[in-house]
């Protein structure tokens, strides 16, 4: 009886720990054809790369901002520049951005999820 009840709390632990993720986390196509996964890393979530020319390579770390939006910086792997970035979550669809200058200049692009 105690046996069947710790196996019932271990597989109830791991459904809730799935269920409470946070939307940003998981893998994502970026507008290169690239993989970029997405996962939480100490407070923040953090982006590398998983395939495509870049594979392997770090590129941002997000904080959420509330209400499927988060900010914090971005690196464009070709070239290696940091930006300050931001994010919005509509669905499956997650449309990044990096400014520079105060936010007068901004690249977007727009992501899905796999």
């Amino acid at each position: 009886m105690i046996r069947r009840f710790l196996v019932v709390a271990a597989m109830l632990a791991v459904t809730a720990g799935a269920a409470m993720a946070d939307p940003i986390e998981g893998n994502w196509k970026t507008e290169a054809g690239s993989t970029a996964q997405i996962a939480s890393c100490g407070g923040s979530f953090c982006i590398t790369l998983k395939t495509g020319q870049h594979a392997g390579k770090k590129i941002g770390t997000f904080k959420a901002a509330g209400e499927g939006k988060y900010t914090g910086k971005i690196t464009d792997p070709a070239n290696d520049k940091t930006y300050n970035g931001k994010g919005s979550i509509s669905g499956n669809s997650l449309k990044m951005g990096g400014c520079v200058l105060g936010g007068l200049i901004c690249r977007n692009q727009t992501w899905s999820r796999l």
